[in-house]
Order: C-alpha cells, then sequence, then structure tokens
C-alpha cells in the first residue's frame, strides 16, 4: 500500500520547489536530446560543460550523422562512458534523420525507437519540448526518493514509474521529476539525508533511519 499522506508530500514538494525548469542548457530539441543523453550517470554541471562544445562543432543532426565516432567521444569523454554515448549520439542522430526527417517526434513509442532513448529520455524530451505528460521521468534521485518515501519497493526504472502514476496527479507528471530532484540534491542525500531539517520527515516511513 502506498504512503497514505502523498497528497500531502506531493503538495509540500510543490511549495518547496516552485521553479521546475530542465537544468541542462540547450536551444534546440535534438541539443536537449544530445543533452540528455550525455546526462546519464552523469551530472548536470558536468553536462552543461561538455555540451556546448559538442553544440558547437555538431549543432545539427545533420552535422553529427556523419561525425567521426572518434571526434564525438574525444569531446564527451568527461561524461563517463563516453563510448556507448557516443554510439547512441550518432545512432540518435541518423535515426532522426532517418525516421522523422530531422524532427523530434511526439510520442514515446517514436522517441524510443531512436538508439539510446528510453521512457526517461524520452519523458524529459516530451515534457520539456512539447509539453506532453506520457509519464513520469525516472534518475537515481527519483528511485531513491520513491522508496525512501514509500512510494515503490523497485528499483527498476520502468516499475517506479508505473507505481508513481498511479500515485501523482497527471497534471503534475511535467512538474514532479524536477522537485523530487531538487530534494534528493539538496535535503534527502544518498548517504546522508537530513531528515531533521525535511519537512517531509513526518510523512516519511524512513525518517531517521539512516
Amino acid at each position: 500500500m502506498p504512503n497514505p499522506n502523498s497528497s500531502k508530500i506531493i503538495k509540500e514538494l510543490q511549495r518547496l520547489y516552485p521553479d521546475t525548469r530542465c537544468f541542462l542548457h540547450y536551444r534546440t530539441p535534438f541539443q536537449l536530446l544530445c543533452a540528455v543523453i550525455l546526462s546519464a550517470q552523469c551530472t548536470d554541471e558536468r553536462v552543461n560543460i561538455v555540451a556546448p562544445e559538442l553544440f558547437k562543432v555538431f549543432p545539427t543532426p545533420e552535422k553529427l550523422a556523419v561525425a567521426k565516432i572518434k571526434d564525438i567521444e574525444k569531446i564527451i569523454k568527461s561524461t563517463g562512458f563516453y563510448h556507448n554515448k557516443a554510439k547512441n549520439l550518432l545512432g540518435a542522430a541518423q535515426a532522426l534523420l532517418g525516421l522523422y526527417k530531422g524532427k523530434m517526434p511526439k510520442t514515446i513509442e517514436e522517441m524510443t525507437e531512436i538508439p539510446g532513448v528510453g521512457r526517461k529520455t524520452a519523458n524529459v524530451v516530451l515534457g520539456e519540448v512539447y509539453g506532453i505528460s506520457e509519464g513520469i521521468t525516472v534518475d537515481t534521485h527519483v528511485t531513491r526518493l520513491s522508496n525512501r518515501l514509500g512510494w515503490t519497493q523497485h528499483q527498476d526504472a520502468v516499475k517506479i514509474e508505473q507505481d508513481l502514476m498511479k500515485i501523482v496527479p497527471k497534471e503534475e507528471w511535467l512538474h514532479f521529476s524536477h522537485r523530487l530532484i531538487q530534494h534528493g540534491r539538496k535535503v534527502c542525500d544518498a548517504r546522508k539525508p537530513l531528515c531533521q531539517v525535511c519537512t517531509l520527515a513526518k510523512w516519511c516511513p524512513n525518517a531517521n533511519k539512516f
């Protein structure tokens, strides 16, 4: 059974974090897609340092689609897992051109046809670019906090998303992950959560257990 205080927690997150803009820097939908691919197992801060150089050299899918994989790897190396990310970036650019004539698609099904794009990346891009809510973005912060707050017992992102979609009102889906991520960064740390100052603690089944 999910946390009976879920609605109170969601309202408190809305109060605490009214600013839910994307923290990745980009100018076009294509650049956002690239930035989200780079953000896997990497901080937004690092991506925002690396991405401008990538976009300077390869500003469009047309430019990136014909790039040499080694040239991409050289630019993005500091984001980690750069071999796989470079492969996904190249594949994403080629897929956008081949499948969608360079235009960002508008459905989860179409988005996940792009190499390196799962539901997390698709949810971010669809929400930011089109304001479309087809699901809830689940990253490491959302995974951790969702478990701590008693919303799920899963570690699999797809299963966590399904649990959260039953609890979080659909009109909040676009903003919910941003709020939870901010709380995870500022208060509910992975190793030392600040339960003593957390305003969610009175509703959290795992408060003061770490």
